[in-house]
C-alpha cells in the first residue's frame, strides 16, 4: 500500500508477496493537511501497522512549527490502536540521538515539546525497537549532507520502528544500514531495519 504527494513525500507500508492489506487508511485523522501524504495505516496478517512522516517543523516559534506538534498530538491519539508504527518521526528521543545536543539548542527536534509527544506516542504501549535492541549504543538515522556530515558522524536518531507488545516481545533485532546512506546519490536518510518473529 502506498500513499504519494508527488515528488516529496509519501509513505509506504511492504508486504511479502500474498499478503494482504485490509482496512487501508490514507491520512492521519486529526492532521490539519492530508494532502501533504504524512501517514498511511493497514492491516497486515492481522498486524496494525501505520508508516509516517512527521513534518520537519522548520524553526521554533512558526506556524510549522506548531502543525509539527499538532501532527504529533494527533499521532499519538491514534497509537492506541496501532501495533507497529514505522518512519521518519523528526523528533529525536534523548540526548545521545543527537551528535551534539548543545549544537541544537533552540532548533526543531530536539525540544521539549517534541519529546514529550514522542513518549506521549509510546505511553500508548509502544516500545522503541532500536533501544530495546540497543540501549546504549549511538545509532544514527539522518545525517546533514552538507560539510561531511556523515562521514564526520554528525547525525540524528529520528526514524523509528515503535512495536507495540506482545510484539515486542519477540522482536529479533532492529539495526541501521549505515551503508546504504554511502552509495552514489543516497537519500539524508539510512533504512532502519526491525525484525519480529
Amino acid at each position: 500500500a502506498e500513499y504519494s504527494a508527488g515528488r516529496w513525500a509519501g509513505v509506504a507500508i511492504l508486504a511479502p508477496e500474498g499478503a494482504t492489506f485490509g482496512g487501508v487508511t490514507r491520512g492521519l485523522p486529526g492532521e490539519s493537511d492530508s494532502t501533504e501524504a504524512r501517514y498511511l495505516e493497514a492491516e497486515v496478517a492481522g498486524v496494525r501497522v501505520a508508516s509516517t512522516y512527521v513534518p520537519n517543523g522548520r524553526a521554533l516559534g512558526t506556524p510549522h512549527f506548531e502543525s509539527k506538534l499538532a501532527f504529533l498530538d494527533a499521532l499519538a491519539g491514534r497509537a492506541p490502536e496501532i501495533d507497529v508504527l514505522m518512519g521518519d518521526l523528526n523528533v529525536t528521543r534523548a540526548d545521545i540521538d543527537v551528535y551534539d545536543p548543545h549544537a541544537f539548542v533552540g532548533s526543531t527536534h530536539v525540544t521539549t515539546e517534541e519529546r514529550q509527544r514522542l513518549e506521549r506516542l509510546m505511553g500508548a504501549g509502544l516500545r522503541d525497537a532500536y533501544r530495546e535492541v540497543h540501549p546504549d549504543e549511538i545509532g544514527f538515522t539522518w545525517w546533514d549532507y552538507r560539510q561531511g556530515h556523515f562521514h564526520r558522524k554528525m547525525g540524528l536518531r529520528i526514524d523509528y520502528a515503535l512495536v507495540r507488545d506482545p510484539l515486542s516481545g519477540s522482536l529479533r533485532s532492529c539495526g541501521i544500514d549505515r551503508d546504504f546512506r554511502k552509495g552514489t546519490k543516497p537519500s539524508d536518510h539510512a533504512p532502519l531495519l526491525a525484525e519480529v518473529s
